[in-house]
């Protein structure tokens, strides 16, 4: 029996070539997309169980209350680790700090390579359970020591065993390598990690540290926990909540701190967080392509039921001879589901080889990289799997119709399916183009949210502008005649330093007070630090006062203030104002008012800021380039005045403008991959219609053959085999119009700065649904339509 059924189920494809490339080429682009989407999603769910201790590991993290507004820091005070460990050690296993500075110099030799690492206490290395290729976990209790990553070790010792040979690290001390452990992979937090260096070496070169560990203030580290095993993380966060506002003082008390522990399993996927509250991350990008790989797989799956149930009357004669023979009704089913597994099968195979062609340009366009995963069985388990899944539900419906056949009607001649029959099939035509519909005004609201972004006012010139990261100690005092010489070589137009690149913030204060502030009021303020040619540098806009100079010597207690910081203080004539700041309340005052610059999130209203002139601590060089220069001689003549003034430091570099395009990287990511999703939805639904109309215009060509004698036109058989598509489409724009308005509007209202969803998205989505409807079944009507009448009634 079985023989019997997988015979006949390979010549029903056979004979029906048309029907069959189209139901095998639908399924096998839906079960590509569906299988790619699952692949990036095992990625995403995933994320960072390459610890060991995984569902054991936490962050401590706070919420502060500044000005009324809840705010979420991932960073808190040494402190605060040190009353974990004494005063809840049942609790915990390890607890550990990292401070994050983000590259530094390793040289050996004359190799020199600038690499992104972290000081870590020595619990870290094994809380996050390195893979050590030599030497020990534990072997950070020096006070002048690195462990290094596989690729760290390989740049600056080729092949050659690196344990116990010295690095200079910053040109500043030696390091001894204590260990290499392997490459952190791509789906972990910490992956870009290149090296950690002790605790110790940390302490004993930066004297502020000693003040850090006594203050409660300086929220500038990542603590880091493994809690006991019998211990449940949510209870052990409710007890430690209120350690900062008890022991913090006066203006700790000031911002209500609430210290709460964020677990490992929650940093990618629900990373994100609004006036406090948890609102999701990452998380909500997984269900969504987790609904459109399901739904563009049902599209797939609507094609062969609808071409199915179309050929019913074809079929109606072999369904009621094999009745009329003694077949049951459970054996005809079983015929219907071999056929259905069989073409799911061969998709499968089909969407096997699309896959291994289209995955690196999916790596691409997802920004992962997800290896070939067929070597592993699981693959190949879940493989079989989804395949039989697939053939059950696209088979069900036709297996369960035609099956249902009453033979004495078929053999008799008197059967048809009548206009019932074909109700379920329009359904399901609506049902595909009301979800094609939503995935292209989805495409459309994300890449105009994301123009509507990109084009919002910066508050100063990007274009020209290059950032360099740099290192106080190592440039030293010669920043003057760097600058001199950079703008003397005519690459350069001007220079500046500053504590922050254009594009992001490092630092906030908290300590400013002025005439008129309500004294319980907690205030938060990006701060930045700079030097007197930053606003000619970036070319800020200015609505009142000045700009910094050096005609001016009280230009060095003088802040200059955006206008959003202006709306947060209350002041009506800013300039001439006194802030203060500090213990010590350091007078500032303010001597201009610039437009907001957009440092952070495009999507977020500027942050209150205030610049001021500094002399230490600047983390960046911004330059403009001579526009009258290329930009290409241009880099070249300040990479050699670089070298000349920092031999120790590889060259490196980034152009605002790039910078600031990185910030799109996200959202640009998702609506191409919803683009790519919508184009594949469309495709296989316009096959799906093809089919259709194929069947259609053979089941009504008699119909045609006779109104084509009696004068009718080729425009209008044209008009009447596509109106009845053209209606299904419409009622899926009306049902797929609403539905798209409320999942783009939810999705908008995430963003504080947003585009608006305006009428003519959902016109012209519905306008090309509709041409690209009669662009797919016109050809199978105008080809009806052209047909010679005597040919189709000749057996009359």
């Amino acid at each position: 029996m079985i023989k019997n059924h997988l015979k006949v189920a390979w010549r029903n494809p056979i004979k029906n070539k048309a029907s069959s490339f189209i139901n095998i080429g639908g399924l096998a682009v839906g079960m590509t997309v569906a299988l790619l989407i699952g692949i990036w999603i095992a990625g995403e769910l995933s994320f960072d169980q390459y610890h060991e201790n995984y569902n054991r590991l936490a962050q401590v993290m706070q919420n502060k209350t500044f000005n009324g507004t809840v705010t979420t820091q991932v960073a808190t005070s040494l402190p605060v680790e040190e009353m974990l460990r004494r005063d809840f050690a049942s609790n915990f296993k390890h607890t550990g700090v990292t401070f994050w500075t983000g590259s530094h110099i390793l040289a050996t030799g004359e190799k020199k390579v600038a690499l992104p690492g972290t000081y870590v206490t020595p619990e870290i290395p094994e809380m996050f359970t390195l893979k050590m290729i030599k030497g020990s976990r534990n072997s950070l209790n020096g006070a002048s020591s690195i462990l290094l990553s596989r690729s760290a070790a390989v740049a600056l010792f080729g092949h050659t065993d690196p344990l116990g040979k010295v690095i200079r690290f910053d040109e500043q001390g030696s390091l001894a390598v204590s260990g290499v452990y392997e490459d952190l992979p791509v789906n972990t937090t910490f992956h870009k990690l290149m090296y950690m260096v002790s605790w110790g070496y940390f302490t004993a070169t930066q004297d502020w540290l000693k003040r850090a560990g006594t203050d409660w203030g300086e929220d500038s580290f990542h603590v880091f926990v493994q809690v006991a095993n019998n211990v449940n993380i949510q209870e052990l966060s409710a007890k430690i909540r209120d350690i900062k506002a008890k022991n913090g003082g006066p203006s700790e008390a000031k911002t209500n701190p609430d210290l709460f522990l964020q677990p490992m399993r929650n940093w990618h996927l629900y990373e994100e967080f609004k006036n406090g509250v948890n609102t999701g991350g990452a998380i909500q990008y997984v269900w969504l392509f987790a609904i459109v790989g399901v739904f563009v797989l049902l599209l797939a799956c609507i094609n062969f039921m609808n071409l199915s149930t179309a050929r019913s009357e074809k079929r109606a004669k072999e369904v009621g001879i094999r009745k009329a023979v003694g077949s049951v009704r459970g054996q005809l089913i079983a015929q219907f589901y071999t056929e259905s597994l069989l073409t799911a099968l061969l998709a499968f195979g089909l969407s096997l080889f699309l896959i291994k062609l289209g995955l690196p340009a999916f790596n691409e366009l997802a920004g992962k990289e997800m290896p070939a995963f067929w070597t592993t069985p699981y693959f190949w388990l879940a493989g079989l799997g989804f395949t039989l899944l697939t053939g059950i539900i696209a088979g069900s419906y036709p297996a369960l119709y035609l099956s249902s056949f009453n033979p004495v009607k078929v053999l008799k001649g008197t059967f048809k399916a009548g206009p019932m029959a074909a109700i379920p099939r329009k359904v399901l035509v609506v049902t595909q183009f009301t979800v094609s519909i939503i995935l292209i005004v989805g495409t459309i609201v994300v890449f105009r949210q994301v123009k509507f972004a990109q084009d919002r006012p910066v508050g100063y010139t990007r274009a020209g502008l290059v950032n360099i990261e740099t290192n106080d100690h190592i440039l030293g005092n010669q920043f003057g005649a760097l600058r001199q010489d950079m703008i003397g070589s005519g690459a350069v137009k001007e220079m500046t330093r500053s504590s922050s690149p254009a594009t992001a913030v490092y630092n906030n204060r908290y300590d400013v007070s002025w005439t008129g502030k309500d004294p319980a009021l907690a205030v938060d303020f990006a701060n930045i630090r700079v030097t007197t040619a930053y606003g000619k540098t970036v070319g800020w806009q200015f609505i009142a006062g000045r700009d910094f100079s050096t005609r001016f010597l009280t230009d060095s207690s003088a802040v200059v203030l955006n206008e959003t910081a202006v709306k947060y203080m209350g002041l009506k004539d800013p300039v001439g104002q006194n802030l203060n700041f500090g213990k010590n309340n350091k007078v500032y005052k303010v001597i201009g008012v610039v437009r907001d610059m957009v440092m952070g999130s495009p999507y977020e209203p500027a942050k209150q800021t205030i610049f001021y002139i500094g002399d230490t601590n600047f983390d960046s060089m911004i330059l403009r380039i001579n526009p009258a220069m290329s930009s290409h001689e241009a880099i070249s003549k300040i990479a050699g005045i670089c070298q000349r003034y920092m031999p120790s430091v590889p060259f490196s570099y980034q152009f605002v403008d790039d910078a600031y395009a990185q910030k799109f990287t996200d959202e640009e990511r998702v609506g191409k991959l919803a683009s790519a999703f919508a184009a594949l939805a469309i495709f296989i639904s316009c096959l799906g219609l093809f089919g259709m109309a194929s069947f259609m215009a053979e089941q009504r060509v008699k119909e045609i053959g006779v109104r084509k004698v009696l004068g009718a036109t080729v425009i209008g058989l044209w008009s009447l085999l596509s109106k009845d598509f053209v209606v299904l489409i419409v009622i899926a724009i009306l049902i797929a119009t609403p539905v798209s308005y409320y999942v783009m509007h939810s999705w908008l209202s995430h963003y504080t700065y947003h585009a608006q969803l305006s009428w003519w998205i959902f016109a012209l989505t519905g306008v090309g649904a509709v041409l690209i409807t009669l662009a797919t079944v016109s050809y199978q009507s105008i080809r009806a339509a052209l047909a010679n009448p005597v040919k189709s009634l000749r057996s009359e």
